[in-house]
């Protein structure tokens, strides 16, 4: 029972992780208000509709696999290899592309796999018992080599014209399919987590999954399907990515999964589990896909912007850690 009341998750505790979400989306969106004013600063035609239309291509793929990688971090595990499970989809796509499917075919196949990886990592993780960090860098191993040992050196370009409307069409005037995808994905997300006795029991499970256990929730069911949630994503992200690109390659979104990961943990989303929100992650996308953009408008190196990510998720982990030292030290001084 001691254990149970430690959680808190309707009591006294959760006022104060509320305050403590919303001062952190607070920072997000000065520091989101501030990457703005620089960027049009650096250029003149950056405030523009066109511009911002096409700034938002930057954010809205990783942010669509980062909602998923929020509620998993949530509930305590992560996903390393969603930017291979994305190459694995690519390849599959591209396949059923050249062996002349339909469009429809070919994003089903496309999610199809990206749904059966998420499975194998919810399988090793929820079955096999193999720590989540673990298994999820030896399947990001087994995808990108399966995707390498498939095509090699080749590029799959035989995709139907009507494929190309996901990562380059737009619903209305300057709206983007992709940005209106990423904004109902959210919404849901945000439903899903902070409206339902589901998004409940992911925080409990992130804070303490073996209480969760005695109380009758099903953990492992819970995480095997964030990880299906997780590769289902993935796969969506590289519909949109290879739509764009007009092509398939197996070294597509290399180094994404840097990306999702920093974009999640600078969103307020604890490493340790039991806290974040979506409009965390939403800004935190925002921000660092509009960062990078003002970044390549100055034409700045990408190991620069590598940098500049790495050090940011230092940071951010960094603070809480540091603050909460600060305040035992305090404590026990006062004691």
């Amino acid at each position: 029972m001691k254990a149970v009341s430690e959680m808190k998750l309707d009591g006294k505790a959760a006022p104060w992780r509320l305050q403590s979400l919303l001062r952190w989306e607070l920072l997000l969106g000065a520091v989101l208000l501030i990457v703005m004013i620089l960027n049009a600063s650096w250029s003149p035609y950056f405030l523009s509709a066109t511009t911002l239309s096409d700034a938002s291509f930057s954010f809205t793929e990783k942010l669509l696999i980062a909602l998923p990688m929020g509620l998993l971090i949530i509930a305590g595990e992560i996903d390393i290899s969603v930017a291979a499970i994305m190459a694995l989809s690519s390849v599959t796509m591209g396949l059923a592309a050249q062996a002349g499917w339909s469009t429809l075919g070919i994003v089903a196949i496309g999610l199809l796999a990206g749904a059966a990886a998420g499975a194998l990592n919810g399988f090793l993780v929820t079955v096999a018992r193999v720590r989540s960090i673990v298994a999820t860098i030896g399947t990001m191993s087994l995808f990108r080599g399966i995707a390498y040992g498939v095509l090699g050196d080749r590029v799959l370009k035989s995709y139907p014209a009507s494929f190309a409307f996901f990562g380059q069409g737009y619903l209305y005037g300057l709206l983007s399919f992709e940005l209106v995808l990423a904004a109902v994905a959210a919404a849901g997300f945000a439903l899903y987590l902070h409206k339902t006795i589901h998004g409940t029991r992911l925080y409990s499970i992130g804070a303490n999954a073996e209480v969760c256990r005695f109380s009758g929730v099903r953990v492992d069911h819970y995480r095997f399907w964030l990880f299906v949630a997780t590769g289902v994503a993935s796969a969506l992200a590289s519909i949109l990515l290879t739509s764009r690109l007009g092509s398939t390659r197996p070294s597509i979104a290399q180094g994404w999964e840097l990306d999702v990961i920093s974009i999640v943990i600078f969103g307020g989303v604890a490493v340790t589990g039991g806290r974040g929100s979506i409009l965390g992650i939403v800004l935190a996308s925002i921000v660092l896909g509009l960062a990078t953009f003002g970044l390549g408008l100055k034409n700045v190196p990408g190991i620069v912007m590598s940098i500049f990510v790495g050090t940011l998720l230092i940071v951010v982990v960094a603070i809480p850690e540091i603050g909460k030292r600060l305040g035992w030290a305090k404590r026990s001084g006062r004691e």
